[in-house]
Protein backbone atom coordinates (compact mmCIF):
# COMPACT_ATOMS: atom_id res chain seq x y z
CA UNK A 1 0.00 0.00 0.00
CA UNK A 2 1.25 3.48 -0.84
CA UNK A 3 2.60 5.40 2.14
CA UNK A 4 1.19 8.89 2.68
CA UNK A 5 2.50 11.98 4.47
CA UNK A 6 0.07 14.65 5.65
CA UNK A 7 1.75 18.06 5.73
CA UNK A 8 0.63 21.44 7.03
CA UNK A 9 2.05 24.79 8.04
CA UNK A 10 0.90 26.49 11.24
CA UNK A 11 1.04 29.73 13.16
CA UNK A 12 -0.97 30.16 16.36
CA UNK A 13 -3.34 27.31 15.53
CA UNK A 14 -3.86 25.92 19.04
CA UNK A 15 -7.63 26.19 18.58
CA UNK A 16 -7.53 24.10 15.40
CA UNK A 17 -4.55 21.78 15.24
CA UNK A 18 -5.90 18.92 17.39
CA UNK A 19 -9.22 18.63 15.55
CA UNK A 20 -7.42 18.72 12.22
CA UNK A 21 -4.90 16.04 13.16
CA UNK A 22 -7.64 13.76 14.47
CA UNK A 23 -8.90 13.42 10.89
CA UNK A 24 -5.46 12.42 9.56
CA UNK A 25 -5.17 8.91 10.99
CA UNK A 26 -5.02 7.55 7.43
CA UNK A 27 -1.56 9.12 6.97
CA UNK A 28 1.65 7.29 7.85
CA UNK A 29 3.10 10.49 9.24
CA UNK A 30 2.06 14.08 9.94
CA UNK A 31 4.58 16.82 9.26
CA UNK A 32 3.98 20.26 10.79
CA UNK A 33 6.09 23.25 9.79
CA UNK A 34 5.49 26.01 12.30
CA UNK A 35 6.08 29.57 11.11
CA UNK A 36 6.29 31.35 14.43
CA UNK A 37 3.55 30.30 16.84
CA UNK A 38 3.34 32.10 20.16
CA UNK A 39 0.69 29.76 21.59
CA UNK A 40 0.62 26.00 22.29
CA UNK A 41 0.42 24.86 18.66
CA UNK A 42 3.81 23.13 18.67
CA UNK A 43 3.27 21.34 21.99
CA UNK A 44 -0.18 20.11 20.95
CA UNK A 45 1.08 18.84 17.59
CA UNK A 46 4.01 17.04 19.19
CA UNK A 47 1.78 15.47 21.84
CA UNK A 48 -0.43 14.07 19.08
CA UNK A 49 2.52 12.50 17.30
CA UNK A 50 3.39 14.99 14.57
CA UNK A 51 6.92 15.61 13.35
CA UNK A 52 7.26 19.33 14.07
CA UNK A 53 9.78 21.69 12.51
CA UNK A 54 10.30 25.44 12.84
CA UNK A 55 10.75 27.71 9.85
CA UNK A 56 13.71 30.06 10.11
CA UNK A 57 12.36 32.89 7.95
CA UNK A 58 9.02 33.64 6.30
CA UNK A 59 9.04 33.89 2.50
CA UNK A 60 5.36 33.38 1.78
CA UNK A 61 2.83 30.58 1.74
CA UNK A 62 4.07 28.83 -1.41
CA UNK A 63 7.64 28.36 -0.21
CA UNK A 64 6.53 27.43 3.30
CA UNK A 65 4.18 24.72 2.08
CA UNK A 66 6.83 23.36 -0.29
CA UNK A 67 9.30 23.25 2.59
CA UNK A 68 6.78 21.17 4.55
CA UNK A 69 6.50 18.82 1.57
CA UNK A 70 10.29 18.50 1.38
CA UNK A 71 10.44 17.55 5.07
CA UNK A 72 8.14 14.55 4.55
CA UNK A 73 9.60 11.07 4.28
CA UNK A 74 7.01 9.73 1.81
CA UNK A 75 6.49 10.74 -1.81
CA UNK A 76 2.69 10.82 -1.72
CA UNK A 77 1.51 13.98 -0.02
CA UNK A 78 -1.76 15.16 1.50
CA UNK A 79 -1.56 18.92 2.02
CA UNK A 80 -4.05 20.33 4.49
CA UNK A 81 -4.56 23.52 6.52
CA UNK A 82 -5.12 23.55 10.26
CA UNK A 83 -8.67 24.89 9.88
CA UNK A 84 -9.66 22.02 7.57
CA UNK A 85 -11.15 18.64 8.49
CA UNK A 86 -11.47 15.50 6.38
CA UNK A 87 -15.00 14.17 6.72
CA UNK A 88 -15.30 10.51 7.82
CA UNK A 89 -16.54 9.65 4.33
CA UNK A 90 -13.56 11.34 2.71
CA UNK A 91 -11.18 9.55 5.05
CA UNK A 92 -12.60 6.21 3.93
CA UNK A 93 -12.39 7.25 0.29
CA UNK A 94 -8.74 8.24 0.63
CA UNK A 95 -7.90 4.98 2.44
CA UNK A 96 -9.42 3.06 -0.46
CA UNK A 97 -7.43 5.16 -2.93
CA UNK A 98 -4.23 4.47 -1.00
CA UNK A 99 -4.79 0.75 -1.50
CA UNK A 100 -4.92 1.43 -5.24
CA UNK A 101 -1.80 3.64 -5.19
CA UNK A 102 -4.12 6.62 -5.70
CA UNK A 103 -4.58 5.26 -9.24
CA UNK A 104 -1.36 7.17 -10.00
CA UNK A 105 -3.37 10.41 -10.08
CA UNK A 106 -3.33 13.68 -8.17
CA UNK A 107 -6.60 14.36 -6.37
CA UNK A 108 -8.75 17.42 -5.84
CA UNK A 109 -10.74 17.51 -2.59
CA UNK A 110 -14.21 19.06 -2.63
CA UNK A 111 -14.33 21.68 0.10
CA UNK A 112 -17.33 22.98 2.04
CA UNK A 113 -16.40 26.26 3.72
CA UNK A 114 -18.05 27.88 6.74
CA UNK A 115 -18.36 31.57 7.54
CA UNK A 116 -19.11 32.62 11.12
CA UNK A 117 -19.95 28.98 11.74
CA UNK A 118 -22.51 28.75 8.92
CA UNK A 119 -22.01 26.59 5.80
CA UNK A 120 -21.62 28.62 2.61
CA UNK A 121 -23.02 26.88 -0.45
CA UNK A 122 -22.82 29.77 -2.91
CA UNK A 123 -20.93 33.13 -3.06
CA UNK A 124 -18.49 31.54 -5.54
CA UNK A 125 -17.40 28.93 -3.00
CA UNK A 126 -19.69 26.21 -4.36
CA UNK A 127 -17.15 24.77 -6.81
CA UNK A 128 -14.16 24.91 -4.49
CA UNK A 129 -12.00 21.79 -4.90
CA UNK A 130 -8.28 22.47 -4.38
CA UNK A 131 -5.66 19.95 -5.44
CA UNK A 132 -4.38 18.39 -2.22
CA UNK A 133 -3.15 14.83 -2.84
CA UNK A 134 -0.19 14.36 -5.18
CA UNK A 135 3.11 12.61 -5.86
CA UNK A 136 5.87 15.08 -5.01
CA UNK A 137 8.13 13.43 -7.58
CA UNK A 138 5.79 14.87 -10.20
CA UNK A 139 5.19 18.36 -8.86
CA UNK A 140 4.76 20.65 -5.87
CA UNK A 141 3.84 24.13 -4.72
CA UNK A 142 4.61 27.28 -6.64
CA UNK A 143 6.50 30.16 -5.02
CA UNK A 144 3.61 32.62 -4.72
CA UNK A 145 3.55 34.60 -1.49
CA UNK A 146 -0.27 34.33 -1.30
CA UNK A 147 -2.85 32.29 -3.20
CA UNK A 148 -0.31 29.51 -3.63
CA UNK A 149 -1.14 26.35 -5.55
CA UNK A 150 0.10 22.90 -6.52
CA UNK A 151 1.31 22.16 -10.04
CA UNK A 152 1.82 18.55 -11.09
CA UNK A 153 2.61 16.56 -14.19
CA UNK A 154 0.19 13.70 -13.61
CA UNK A 155 -3.44 12.95 -14.32
CA UNK A 156 -5.94 14.53 -11.92
CA UNK A 157 -9.29 13.48 -10.53
CA UNK A 158 -11.71 14.67 -7.82
CA UNK A 159 -12.79 12.82 -4.69
CA UNK A 160 -16.54 12.40 -4.16
CA UNK A 161 -16.70 13.32 -0.48
CA UNK A 162 -16.14 16.57 1.37
CA UNK A 163 -13.42 18.30 3.29
CA UNK A 164 -14.76 20.90 5.72
CA UNK A 165 -13.07 24.31 5.91
CA UNK A 166 -13.81 26.21 9.13
CA UNK A 167 -12.66 29.56 7.79
CA UNK A 168 -13.35 32.87 9.56
CA UNK A 169 -15.20 31.76 12.72
CA UNK A 170 -15.47 35.44 13.73
CA UNK A 171 -15.58 38.78 11.93
CA UNK A 172 -12.32 39.72 13.60
CA UNK A 173 -10.58 36.68 12.08
CA UNK A 174 -11.77 37.75 8.62
CA UNK A 175 -10.55 41.33 9.05
CA UNK A 176 -7.18 40.14 10.37
CA UNK A 177 -6.73 37.96 7.29
CA UNK A 178 -7.72 40.85 4.99
CA UNK A 179 -5.06 43.09 6.57
CA UNK A 180 -2.44 40.32 6.45
CA UNK A 181 -3.06 39.46 2.80
CA UNK A 182 -3.10 43.13 1.81
CA UNK A 183 0.32 43.61 3.39
CA UNK A 184 1.72 40.56 1.61
CA UNK A 185 0.23 41.56 -1.74
CA UNK A 186 1.85 45.03 -1.60
CA UNK A 187 -0.70 46.20 -4.17
CA UNK A 188 -0.19 49.57 -5.84
CA UNK A 189 -2.56 52.14 -4.38
CA UNK A 190 -5.41 53.30 -6.62
CA UNK A 191 -7.86 56.22 -6.54
CA UNK A 192 -10.86 56.10 -4.22
CA UNK A 193 -13.15 55.77 -7.24
CA UNK A 194 -11.27 52.83 -8.77
CA UNK A 195 -11.01 51.06 -5.41
CA UNK A 196 -14.76 51.55 -4.88
CA UNK A 197 -15.53 50.19 -8.37
CA UNK A 198 -13.40 47.11 -7.74
CA UNK A 199 -15.19 46.54 -4.42
CA UNK A 200 -18.62 46.98 -6.02
CA UNK A 201 -17.68 44.49 -8.75
CA UNK A 202 -16.56 41.97 -6.12
CA UNK A 203 -19.83 42.30 -4.20
CA UNK A 204 -21.97 42.03 -7.36
CA UNK A 205 -20.11 38.96 -8.56
CA UNK A 206 -20.31 37.13 -5.23
CA UNK A 207 -23.80 38.17 -4.17
CA UNK A 208 -25.66 38.21 -7.51
CA UNK A 209 -23.70 36.26 -10.16
CA UNK A 210 -22.56 33.55 -7.74
CA UNK A 211 -25.91 33.49 -5.90
CA UNK A 212 -24.58 34.62 -2.54
CA UNK A 213 -28.04 35.90 -1.61
CA UNK A 214 -29.11 32.26 -1.27
CA UNK A 215 -26.77 31.92 1.72
CA UNK A 216 -28.89 34.34 3.74
CA UNK A 217 -27.42 36.82 6.17
CA UNK A 218 -24.12 34.95 6.48
CA UNK A 219 -23.76 35.11 2.71
CA UNK A 220 -24.49 38.83 2.72
CA UNK A 221 -21.85 39.47 5.40
CA UNK A 222 -19.29 37.38 3.54
CA UNK A 223 -19.89 39.25 0.28
CA UNK A 224 -19.90 42.66 1.98
CA UNK A 225 -16.73 42.06 3.96
CA UNK A 226 -14.95 40.48 0.99
CA UNK A 227 -15.82 43.58 -1.05
CA UNK A 228 -14.44 45.76 1.72
CA UNK A 229 -11.26 43.68 1.59
CA UNK A 230 -10.87 44.51 -2.09
CA UNK A 231 -11.37 48.22 -1.33
CA UNK A 232 -8.77 48.05 1.44
CA UNK A 233 -6.27 46.18 -0.73
CA UNK A 234 -6.29 48.88 -3.42
CA UNK A 235 -6.79 51.93 -1.19
CA UNK A 236 -4.44 51.26 1.74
Amino acid sequence: MTKLSAVLITKNESANIAACMQTLALANEIVVLDTGSEDDTIQIAQALGAQVYKQESWEGFGKAKQQAVDLATNDWILSIDADERLSPELQKELIALRKRDFEHKAWHLRRRSYYLGKPIRFCGWQNDAPLRVFDRRKGGFNDLIVHEGIKVQQDKDTCRHLMHHLTYPTLDSHFRKIHFYAELADQKKESSLMAALRAAHKFFKMYIVNLGFLDGYSGFLLCKNSAWGIWYKYKR
